[in-house]
């Protein structure tokens, strides 16, 4: 984009929306802006720009802005333009389900409950918005179970002259037939009104006082079923109740991973928790995680008639007072204590949501093809692999292999390989050793070879791959290198090839998410190993390598120097003074931890 200056000095110092457009007129982002000539000519300061903004620069013509009265209004208008246009660099929150309540009506003179989706047209009572439609029939049950409310339509209820199944397994009071009396029928859905507000030690209270009149008039066994009652909402309070601190916040774990963003948010509410969603909403290549979130903030909540007092965030958001002062809210970023486990939860969740969305059959058959098209197959792939190194400063090297077909993962296949007998940080000898001896083993099982070998590393890599190939005289592999970008970013790796040119993939390429995957997964595996290997290793004393110098001796040794490092710094004449240490072994001890590494010093 061509720097227009007059442009820039004309703007004015008010709220609004800026709309950048392609060549095409085309709208490419919307933005929102308390003062539009800051914001707007921010993006033409010396300062170095993210990837994203960088390519929508390259990409827009012209800017084109609108002021509104309001920071409120901006907020509407974009959220309204975003969701209208749906532009390539903003973030999109896909979600066009209108939210689930549970609905009491005003039917007389025996109201239902119900599940409810859409606008709030009848008339009752709405409770709600709940995230997500499983969480609404979960509360449904345990209301029918306690309080024993009628479910089924108005049709349904006055043709009945018997109770239903409802009535017969404890869900219902059979009111379609007299059972219950107005007034009893009544108090329970006074009870109800109170469960859904949170207020159930309220309700304990008048069902222990229903409960002694009841036992003092000896009516036994109405006593018992109150009693019923009081232990089943004690039993669901201990469950959901899980905050004495706070009581309605929404909790918002964002994660990143193999081109998928995955938000998951949990609903408090009267210090219980309601439920949880996923959102995977669209993301632009370069798109931060702040951004990300300040998105999701402003596209979830606008318009929205159940927003909490708090949101609690993993991220810095760059318009944290902006969203606070127009959505009336508090958005917190925890370091400890309760809400940072709140939000650990929830990004625990977001992982997870991510994990089975990328092993969904559908989604894998899609990426499958679309990896074929990008790395022209002519068939699709039955059996991938991909290798990975790690290790720290050299330090316990593990190699890692994982398998991928065309079901997705096929983790009974990984394998993990300790590396030895290499230079410490030789990535290429480490690469050669963990493809001869998989490779060899493959042959000597007479186990199918995959198809398709990823490397992760570039041309040296790929190389070094090819020599153990031939040298196996194994030909029908194709190999991959993946080479990681600028600033190691996703969305900017180089794909290396043998006989081809290198290639790059478009950062919302379906084929590079794939492959994006398959390599995380492979250094995750790596990682872990290699963590694991290292940890054992060094909490093991480097005392227990040197022959002589038993149980007895290490203790004598540490008590007499106080540690490792007053050790090490010691003479033989020194260790000699240990009691049971003899000059051969005190040499030997002296010896052994001149030579050991710093690193790897542990008691």
């Amino acid at each position: 984009m061509i720097k227009d200056t007059v442009f820039l000095n004309n703007l004015p110092n008010k709220p609004g929306i800026y709309q950048m457009l392609g060549a095409d007129d085309q709208i490419l982002y919307v933005g929102k802006a308390r003062d539009l000539k800051k914001r707007v000519t921010s993006y033409f300061s010396s300062k170095e720009k993210d990837l994203k903004t960088s390519y929508l620069l390259k990409a827009a013509v012209r800017i084109e802005i609108t002021i509104t009265h309001t920071e409120h209004e901006a907020l509407l208008l974009e959220c309204f333009l975003i969701k209208e246009h749906q532009p390539h660099y903003n973030v999109l929150l896909r979600d066009d389900k209108s939210y689930p309540y549970i609905l009491i009506t005003d039917d007389k003179p025996y109201p239902r409950i119900t599940f409810y989706r859409g606008l709030k047209k009848g008339k009752g009572l709405y409770f709600g918005p709940y995230p997500n439609a499983t969480a609404v029939r979960e509360t449904l049950h345990i209301i029918q179970k306690v309080f024993h409310l009628r479910s089924c339509d108005n049709r349904f209820f006055s043709s009945r002259k018997r109770p239903c199944l409802h009535y017969q397994i404890g869900l219902c009071s059979g009111s379609c037939t007299g059972l219950i009396s107005e007034k009893e029928y009544q108090e329970n859905i006074s009870h109800a009104i109170l469960f859904l507000k949170g207020k159930s030690q309220l309700i304990i209270h008048e069902l222990e006082k229903k409960m002694a009149q009841a036992a003092n008039a000896l009516n036994f066994e109405f006593a018992a079923k109150v009693r019923d009652q009081i232990q089943i909402l004690e039993e669901i309070q201990a469950k959901q109740y899980i905050s004495t601190e706070q009581k309605n916040a929404d909790i918002i774990g964002l994660v990143l991973e193999a081109g998928v963003a995955c938000i998951h948010l949990l609903s408090i509410r009267e210090g219980r928790l309601l439920g949880s969603r996923s959102y995977f909403p669209k993301v632009p290549m370069g798109a931060s995680e702040h951004e990300i979130v300040s998105a999701f903030i402003g596209q979830h909540y606008l318009g929205c008639e159940d927003i909490p007092h708090k949101i609690i965030v993993g991220e810095d958001i760059e318009d944290k007072l902006f969203l606070e002062e127009t959505l009336k809210i508090k958005i917190i970023k925890p370091f400890r204590g309760e809400r940072r486990k709140w939000l650990e939860m929830a990004e625990s969740n977001a992982k997870q949501s991510v994990a089975s969305y990328l092993i969904q059959k559908t989604n894998v058959e899609a990426r499958l093809q679309a990896l074929q098209k990008a790395l022209s197959l002519q068939i699709i792939p039955n059996r991938m692999e991909c290798f990975d190194i790690s290790h720290t400063h050299g330090e316990e090297t593990v190699a890692s292999c994982v398998v991928f077909n065309q079901e997705g993962p096929v983790k009974s296949d990984y394998r993990r390989f300790n590396i030895s007998n290499i230079t410490p940080g030789d990535d290429l000898a480490a690469m050669r050793q963990v493809l001869e001896r998989r490779f060899k083993r493959i042959q000597e099982e007479g186990k199918p070879l995959p198809d398709l070998v990823f490397i992760d590393g570039g041309k040296l890599q790929l190389k070094a791959a090819k020599s153990v190939l031939e040298e196996l005289h194994i030909k029908e592999i194709l190999l991959v290198g993946i080479s990681k970008g600028e600033g190691r970013k996703p969305g900017l790796e180089t794909l290396h090839f043998l006989n081809r040119s290198p290639l790059h993939l478009s950062s919302d390429s379906i084929a590079l998410h794939f492959i994006q995957q398959i390599r995380d997964e492979a250094h995750r595996f790596a990682i872990t190993g290699h963590r694991l290997r290292r940890d054992k290793k060094r909490r093991t004393s480097i005392l227990e390598s040197i022959p002589g110098i038993g149980a007895k001796r290490r203790r004598a040794l540490i008590r007499h120097f106080g540690g490792l490092q007053a050790l090490r710094a010691a003479s033989i004449e020194q260790i000699l003074e240990v009691p049971h240490m003899t000059r051969g072994l005190a040499e030997q001890v002296h010896e052994s931890l001149a030579s050991f590494p710093k690193l790897r010093l542990t008691e």
